[in-house]
């Protein structure tokens, strides 16, 4: 087998993060050096614990979980338990982790561990808002020609947004941290609502987590008919997008993904488009192409591997 490809995987879980996370472990592509924890979909205190509440679901307590960046580079925090709920893992029933947090800060893991490993050895996963990734790249900014690639889960061009008319929750919640990955120069892979929209967890899909009868599946099944709930209700469907495994699938399986690469720029001036990433998807400006923005995605495909992955653990 070939060398598992090291990753990063920086989270503010939620739900749909939880899956991403379960995927991951249930991969063995796949080598986590470390899991870092943000303030997104919930409070830091909460999006640290439930990190390590799914690394002791999926039987992986050696993981390393470190906590980061408790609220946005300039603006106030916002959250999103009406989404997730107020843990920000409601549906099944988690036991306190006992899973110790690492000492060291989020962003000087990030930092050292860019630095200590081999260039271009290193892709990160980032499931919310760029805090983490943008201040460890003001920190040091040795460390962004030394990662490998960042896929992420953010944005949205030809869908709108989901928490404005313009923006999708995770870049809106940090525009300007958004702002200084987008810039970076690093490789970008972006997962927009325009693909996270396709994938939809229908009762079906739902049923198949369930029927794997393992913890795993259980929780999983109870994680996702609750958080589809707010969705089916705001969009009218069966079944709610599952954003943030888009990302870990992409890592398994690019196939059955499909986009173009184009420039992304993100607004940090207007308060009525702020965080709207502005995709040149049609090549009209002469700015550099910066991310490769995914539009397509083969669902089916995409929820046979993540049925097969859980099952695995």
């Amino acid at each position: 087998m070939p060398i598992p490809r090291k990753i990063i995987i920086d989270t503010d879980p939620g739900q749909d993060d939880a899956v991403a996370i379960l995927l991951a472990l249930g991969s063995p592509e796949l080598d986590i050096l470390g899991i870092t924890a943000v303030a997104g979909n919930v409070p830091l205190k909460l999006t640290e614990k439930n990190a390590r509440k799914i690394c002791e679901l999926a039987g992986r307590p050696e993981t390393k979980v470190f906590s980061g960046a408790i609220r946005p580079l300039i603006r106030e925090l916002v959250t999103a338990e009406e989404v997730h709920g107020k843990t920000g893992l409601n549906g099944p029933e988690l036991p306190e982790p006992k899973m110790k947090l690492q000492e060291q800060h989020a962003v000087d893991y990030l930092v050292e561990t860019l630095m200590r490993e081999e260039a271009g050895s290193i892709t990160l996963c980032p499931l919310g808002p760029l805090t983490n990734i943008a201040l460890a790249m003001i920190r040091e900014p040795k460390i962004a020609p030394r990662i490998k690639e960042i896929v992420l889960m953010g944005g949205g061009f030809f869908e709108g947004g989901n928490v404005t008319p313009s923006a999708e929750f995770n870049i809106y919640v940090d525009p300007h941290a958004a702002d200084v990955v987008f810039r970076s120069g690093v490789p970008i892979v972006m997962m927009p609502l325009d693909v996270t929209h396709k994938a939809l967890t229908t009762t079906k899909r739902i049923d198949a987590f369930r029927k794997l009868g393992t913890k795993v599946g259980i929780a999983t099944a109870q994680m996702l008919e609750f958080f589809e709930r707010y969705d089916e209700g705001k969009y009218g469907t069966d079944g709610g997008p599952l954003h943030d495994p888009c990302v870990i699938a992409y890592l398994l399986k690019p196939d059955l993904f499909q986009g173009r690469h184009c420039n992304v720029t993100v607004e940090t001036a207007s308060e009525l488009t702020m965080g709207m990433t502005v995709v040149d998807w049609w090549g009209v400006t002469k700015r550099e192409k910066n991310a490769t923005v995914m539009r397509d995605i083969d669902h089916d495909g995409f929820f046979a591997l993540l049925v097969e992955r859980l099952g695995r653990l």
